[in-house]
């Protein structure tokens, strides 16, 4: 009886973690989500498992998500409101963000190793109700099914590659336990915008194992604050997002 015990509650325990665990499978345009799951984002072959490896090309787009030859590309006005859909719910504390890769040609046929700018950060509760003990509570992954934010209107024409990124932050405490969760969707750019995006970095390369907001000074749940990874955001003077009584402030 004790060997059925212990064996229920690890398939719990391990049921209980993989429902944590999500995808991006649907775009959101001016408040509308578009289209199928993975009619316009790459979708990956590792299910809802995360990436741990930073030094991983998977970094990119996700284990499979090289290539965007059966996903379509989504044409959107610079300066419009986009967003993701999330399979599930987010499940596990920590940051979003949003990317932004310029396509040489078709999107479909870019494998994202060019330059990303970030032109999206949501982080963390900045209301004192919602803290436990000094720590932060209340994290942009918190139950949510969607998340919505501007693409900058001086996006230049053209085809991207729009990456979400995820990080769970629950076993981040510890080398290479933290958790992303990164998607592709892939749209064309159309306006007048002449901007240049910036600063830019590499996957892999921009992150590493160790680096402010990958790996943390103690449990998530006593950090007091906390600063997510990657560059600044573009354009200059974009602010960071917080979550504040389950709204939005930027």
């Amino acid at each position: 009886m004790k060997n059925i015990v212990s064996t229920l509650a690890l398939v719990v325990a391990s049921a209980s973690t993989a429902l944590a665990h999500w995808n991006y499978d649907r775009i959101i345009v001016n408040g509308q989500i578009i289209g199928e799951p993975y009619q316009y984002i790459r979708r990956s072959n590792n299910s809802n498992s995360p990436l741990q490896n930073v030094n991983s090309t998977s970094m990119r787009c996700n284990m499979g998500g090289a290539s965007g030859a059966t996903t379509q590309t989504y044409t959107v006005a610079a300066g419009s409101r986009l967003g993701f859909a999330v399979a599930d719910t987010f499940g596990h504390p920590g940051p979003q963000q949003v990317y932004l890769s310029k396509a040489p040609g078709l999107a479909s046929e870019y494998d994202g190793s060019g330059d990303w700018a970030k032109i999206y950060t949501l982080t963390y509760s900045l209301n004192a109700s919602l803290y436990s003990g000094d720590g932060i509570l209340k994290w942009a992954t918190h139950r949510a099914q969607t998340f919505n934010f501007e693409l900058p209107a001086a996006t230049p024409p053209g085809e991207y590659l729009l990456r979400a990124e995820g990080l769970a932050l629950h076993a981040a405490h510890k080398p290479n336990d933290a958790q992303f969760y990164v998607a592709c969707a892939q749209i064309r750019v159309e306006g007048n915008g002449t901007g240049i995006p910036g600063p830019t970095i590499k996957f892999p390369g921009g992150y590493w194992w160790n680096d402010t907001g990958v790996l943390l000074p103690e449990f998530w749940s006593l950090i007091k604050n906390y600063t997510s990874p990657g560059p600044r955001l573009w354009p200059e003077g974009t602010r960071e997002g917080h979550v504040l009584d389950g709204t939005v402030k930027v």
